[in-house]
């Protein structure tokens, strides 16, 4: 089965199972024990975090969170309860539908694009055109505890996306990016290098830093490059988490797949501190057999998600941590010749739940076929302001920037109130 090529992505011309061949052949053993119990606690009483688990390609919302069966673009599959008396679901999301007292959803958002790229950086930034940091990066820059252990901001991703995600915070709150569930590439020492070779050798390096900084125009590029040093140590104090291959128990309930490990190694990096994990699964540009690929995609989203909702849960921490489910768009309620749904920006949905959000919620609505917002039309000025409003960072302020005056969110947009808890 093959993706049409409409767009000229790579992601349309690929197979499924060729992709998740090649993810898994890039993909490495899982990581190691788990975060002491006393120490989950104490993160999930002192620091807020952010899961962002990105559904690359569009989502289709009547596959999904707005299902319409029995309608002339409805499709086949059946809208089921949940655990929220009133709120159904489609039925290729069983699991999420037992937990969706954990959730709420919106079903009103319309970006007015159906571009991959603009639909993306505006989910992301909260603004419609201009350069400003993502969602990770200013929970990174506000969030994030001055002495944290690892990155704030982590996207794990079998693809090679590259992003200006800082924009014009320092490169330190910049994504960085994980090859799926393997450590990053020369993530330990030389043999032949010393712990005392290489201290020396990094506080050599921090000097010339410091000698350059003072020149005209040379502070952005030296910060960056210190900064990429910086996170490098903060990951090679931590390589453990990259290490060993999950329990057969833990890979039984995830999943072996590419999705599985990752989560497992997301909700590690959560465990150890980081402020956002990104967590990207691809697959959703589904222009030709939707429904199949729907079918397919959504089965290991599903089951995988709920496992890593469930340890958050368990462990406590799921109170203080934003989960997001997100997509750049959705996919059109007019079923074309191929059996697909193609590129939505008009009437779609996206769910949210843990730290700050009330839960068993639906905001917003569309009409009887989905094809228009009907009520409490919502874009993402107002979805990046309700998740930081809810993770208690003041949107309306502006970013810390001596000399500029930049609110941290677009002034146009406001938050979404009823989501709130």
């Amino acid at each position: 089965m093959r993706r049409d090529t409409g767009c000229n992505a790579i992601d349309h011309a690929i197979s499924r199972r060729a992709m998740l061949a090649g993810s898994a052949a890039a993909t490495a053993v899982g990581v190691a024990g788990k975060v002491l119990p006393a120490e989950t606690k104490q993160l999930a009483t002192q620091q807020k975090r952010i899961l962002q688990v990105f559904l690359q390609g569009g989502v289709s919302q009547l596959e999904s969170w707005d299902p319409k069966p029995g309608t002339r673009y409805g499709g086949p599959f059946r809208a089921i309860d949940t655990s929220v008396p009133g709120i159904r679901i489609s039925e290729l999301l069983p699991h999420i539908a037992q937990r969706m007292h954990h959730l709420s959803i919106v079903r009103s958002i319309n970006i007015k694009t159906n571009s991959h790229q603009q639909g993306h950086v505006f989910m992301e930034r909260g603004r419609r055109a201009g350069v400003f940091p993502y969602i990770g990066t200013v929970a990174a820059k506000y969030l994030a505890p001055k002495t944290a252990s690892l990155p704030g901001f982590m996207h794990i991703t079998t693809r090679g996306l590259n992003d200006n995600t800082n924009a014009f915070l320092p490169a330190e709150f910049a994504q960085l990016k994980l090859p799926g569930a393997a450590a990053p590439e020369n993530l330990k020492h030389s043999g032949k290098l010393t712990a005392d070779a290489a201290k020396r050798r990094n506080e050599l390096r921090r000097r010339l830093s410091q000698r350059f900084s003072g020149k005209v125009g040379q502070p952005a590029f030296t910060d960056s490059y210190d900064s990429s040093y910086t996170l490098a140590d903060k990951l090679l104090a931590k390589k453990g988490l990259f290490e060993g291959d999950p329990p057969p128990k833990e890979l039984e309930r995830y999943g072996s797949h590419p999705f599985g490990r990752n989560c497992i190694v997301a909700r590690k990096l959560l465990e150890a501190g980081s402020t956002c994990v990104k967590v990207t699964h691809h697959g959703y540009d589904t222009h030709a057999e939707n429904f199949n690929f729907h079918l397919e995609q959504l089965a290991e989203f599903d089951k995988t998600f709920c496992m890593l909702l469930d340890d958050l849960h368990d462990s406590g921490m799921l109170e203080s941590t934003l989960v997001l489910i997100m997509s750049e768009f959705g996919r059109t309620p007019k079923i074309n010749q191929r059996y697909g749904r193609d590129h939505w920006g008009t009437a779609w949905s996206m769910a949210l739940g843990g730290c700050g959000i009330k839960p068993g919620a639906v905001v917003g609505m569309t009409n009887e076929e989905g094809t228009a917002v009907a009520e409490r039309e919502v874009d993402g000025r107002h979805l990046f302001h309700t998740y930081f409003r809810a993770l208690g960072l003041d949107t309306t302020d502006h970013h810390d920037i001596p000399g500029r005056a930049i609110p941290i969110g677009d002034p146009t947009g406001e938050a979404i109130g009823e989501l709130l808890a």
